[in-house]
């Protein structure tokens, strides 16, 4: 098995930024998804890739028993103080620690990018019981807004091979024969919303991004020191003690097919 990317190193040191700045989900994109994914009182859910709770509160809140498994000792520490450590495992995706048909719902909020995508399908349907729902999340900067394309625009210097959310990385996952003979096609739907933010907890949202995590010292002082400098140059954020982060809430849902083979 590969080792993990690079990358995901910086979420072990940015874990409490992560948790500062990143925002919650939309209710409506919750409530859309565990519908579409049958999640609710008395099914059995897992939060792949919990990180630090941020979806994990939002699907217990539906009555389901939700098990969080996370790989990276700094998310877990942080989701350790949200929850404590009941139904928290440390696991990766290509490698779940769970029986087959373990789960009524597998749920993957703003990682799945950062899989290995055969082979954590394989994975996922091993441990979703027949006719299980599978649901993908992502919050995405909506970079129409031109402070906020800046902004990415400072990450993307360091970005390099980072995994992307684009759909163009991760989607083909889901076209291979054994993916189309383990899951039903994907269905999308897209919510808006915008986290309001103080200027410190936007730099700490771009701050949190994997990739500026394993930066040495004084260059992530210095990425955080260019996020500032677009806050107070932006006309649309000098001098604002909040500003409106604006969001694209993707979700995806399928379901294991009754009766496929898994690996």
């Amino acid at each position: 098995m590969d080792p993990p990317h690079p990358a995901i190193a910086g979420f072990e040191r940015n874990a409490e930024a992560y948790e500062r700045g990143r925002p919650e989900y939309p209710a409506g994109a919750v409530d859309e998804l565990a519908a579409r994914t049958g999640i609710g009182p008395g099914r059995t859910v897992l939060d792949l890739a919990a990180g630090t709770g941020k979806m994990t509160g939002a699907l217990r809140a539906t009555g389901a028993r939700v098990v969080a498994a996370e790989l990276t000792r700094g998310m877990r520490a942080v989701f350790f103080g949200r929850f404590g450590s009941r139904d928290l495992v440390a696991a990766r995706a290509e490698a779940l620690p769970f029986g087959d048909g373990a789960f009524d719902a597998v749920v993957v909020a703003q990682a799945f990018h950062w899989f290995a995508g055969p082979p954590a399908l394989d994975e996922i349907a091993r441990v979703l019981r027949p006719g299980g729902g599978l649901g993908l999340v992502w919050n995405r900067r909506d970079e129409s807004v031109a402070w906020v394309r800046r902004l990415g625009a400072l990450v993307d210097r360091h970005a390099g091979s980072m995994p992307r959310a684009r759909p163009s990385a991760w989607r083909p996952a889901f076209r291979t024969p054994a993916a189309r003979e383990q899951f039903t096609a994907l269905r999308r739907a897209e919510f808006c919303m915008v986290q309001p933010a103080s200027p410190a907890t936007v730099v700490d949202r771009f701050v949190s991004v994997s990739v500026i995590g394993t930066l040495p010292r004084e260059t992530r002082d210095a990425f955080a020191g260019a996020v500032r400098a677009v806050l107070e140059d932006d006309p649309a954020t000098r001098g604002r003690a909040t500003v409106e982060i604006p969001y694209r809430t993707e979700i995806y849902w399928c379901r294991r097919r009754r009766g496929s083979a898994s690996a």
